[in-house]
């Protein structure tokens, strides 16, 4: 089910992420327009339809059925996307859904059926993806430079100045889901899984609390992943400390060598060959994230991460936590 340009957008959640989302949709005027904005706080409803021209909503299930609206933008808290989710696609909107997908098997499976019954796009908001040298890294472990994959390493780590004031719902586990893992741990989960080529089968992890000790969940993680073309990922995440110099944003190794990156430059070294490094200049992952978006409702073409790929990382979180929990590792359940 395809899409005439420009794309009509309505955007539910009004706060601060949006901000790098109306930046993108700014940068392909002629072909997407906000014409719709949802928040239940009326005073950010008035800045962002100041902003875009847009139609004000306070209630996002308003905004579903707004026949001017071709599909919606879910910039909302993590407790609130799973029915957001059903309601766009119920109303027969496309979806970009920011990260997590939802918070629990049973949503995933609410969320699942709901897309496939009405038969429309759901793209999830893995902007990570984007950048061009994981973009080089996924062609080349694709192509086969460093035959089966081995092991996979990701971090995304910083030193989060959140304090009980300013943390809001992400302080809250009924809110978020958890804490730290969910929400900035969530993109190292889905770049392991993206490189390691294959389907998460079982999760062993530590959660922390190094610093942050007003939240409810964790500040830290440190999770490991076995997949089930035999590859195991390895990632470390914090809101209490940013990661030592020299650490690598993702890494791969192989039966012929390895690759590794600090986001911009690319190095693939093969047993026996000299060192290849790929220089990319760094981009608006955002930006480029909603100019495919725009485009597989253009041309049909599938996204890159539907909610296929956001349930599988939401599988490997929930067996992570339920391992923090139990001590051991943890089957990720299907859906």
């Amino acid at each position: 089910m395809t899409v005439t340009l420009p794309v009509r957008i309505g955007l539910i959640g009004a706060g601060g992420i949006a901000n790098a989302h109306l930046k993108g949709y700014a940068a392909i005027p002629d072909r997407v327009r906000v014409v719709a904005v949802a928040d239940a706080n009326p005073e950010a409803v008035a800045a962002r339809t100041a902003e875009t021209g847009a139609t004000g909503y306070s209630d996002f299930l308003d905004l579903v059925k707004d026949p001017e609206v071709d599909a919606v933008d879910i910039c909302l808290p993590h407790h609130l996307h799973k029915v957001a989710i059903v309601a766009a696609a119920e109303a027969g909107k496309h979806i970009l859904c920011e990260k997590p997908l939802c918070l629990s098997a049973e949503e995933a499976a609410e969320v699942r059926d709901a897309v496939a019954k009405a038969g429309v796009t759901l793209m999830c908001a893995h902007n990570q993806l984007f950048m061009p040298a994981v973009a080089s890294a996924k062609r080349a472990l694709e192509s086969g430079t460093l035959g089966t994959v081995y092991e996979v390493r990701t971090t995304d780590s910083f030193y989060n100045d959140f304090d009980p004031d300013s943390m809001g719902w992400r302080a809250h586990t009924a809110t978020s889901g958890g804490g730290e893992y969910i929400d900035t741990g969530y993109h190292p989960t889905y770049l392991l899984m993206h490189l390691s080529g294959g389907v998460p089968v079982s999760a062993f992890a530590m959660m922390s609390t190094h610093r942050l000790t007003f939240m409810e969940g964790e500040d830290s993680a440190q999770v490991l992943v076995r997949f089930d073309n035999g590859s195991v990922g390895q990632l470390v995440t914090s809101w209490a400390y940013d990661a030592a110099p020299g650490t690598d944003r993702f890494s791969v190794v192989g039966e012929k060598g390895s690759l590794s990156s600090d986001g911009t430059t690319l190095r693939i070294k093969l047993r026996g060959e000299e060192e290849q490094v790929i220089e990319h200049e760094p981009i608006d992952t955002f930006a480029a994230e909603i100019a495919d978006f725009v485009e597989c409702l253009e041309t049909g073409r599938r996204p890159l991460n539907t909610e296929a790929e956001g349930i599988a990382v939401l599988g490997i979180i929930l067996a992570a936590y339920e391992s923090a929990r139990s001590g051991k590792a943890e089957d990720v359940l299907s859906v």
